[in-house]
């Protein structure tokens, strides 16, 4: 949840809480409005918890976001279909990961939830974070991409090559 705004960024109750500005997305996560943003039923083990999010900004070919997420006392499961770094703004939980060790995340905590993992969480209280996400480039298109990348650079340089050669074929002195 981006808003367009060319007035400076300032720190104060009367600032939008996200502003996009031509190469800056700013927020304040700990006042951003957040929407709810249901846990799936199913992953639910215990309690009843609540979720919201708001997104702060997403990336121009769409595999990559920031937003803002909290959420209230419960435990469930969470499946992380692309890598997530988390950094705990307030509150606490308590994750337990594929390899059956729990970590304890507070306030000013980061962590790394790897693509294609299952991990327990059990919210205490209360919890939010801000959520870097980004949805890896599958293994089997990575070549293709890479050739493709290595096709768009050379075709590059012949044009460029083509613009610089002066009339008759030759490259100017």
């Amino acid at each position: 949840m981006a808003l367009q705004d060319t007035t400076p960024i300032m720190r104060t109750a009367a600032a939008p809480s996200a502003v996009a500005l031509p190469g800056l997305a700013h927020a304040v996560p700990t006042t951003l409005p957040l929407a709810p943003a249901p846990i799936d039923p199913d992953w639910i083990l215990e309690g009843a918890p609540q979720a919201r999010a708001a997104q702060i900004a997403h990336a121009a070919d769409g595999r990559a976001t920031l937003s803002v997420w909290d959420c209230t006392r419960g435990r469930f499961h969470w499946y992380f279909g692309g890598d997530e770094a988390v950094h705990i703004l307030d509150g606490a939980v308590n994750v337990t990961g594929p390899d059956g060790r729990t970590r304890h995340l507070v306030a000013g905590d980061a962590a790394w939830f790897p693509a294609g993992t299952w991990f327990e969480w059990d919210v205490p209280e209360y919890v939010r974070k801000v959520a870097f996400c980004h949805d890896p480039v599958p293994a089997v298109a990575r070549l293709p991409l890479r050739v493709w990348g290595r096709l768009g650079r050379i075709a590059a340089r012949v044009l460029r090559g083509r613009r610089t050669r002066a009339p008759g074929g030759r490259t100017p002195a």
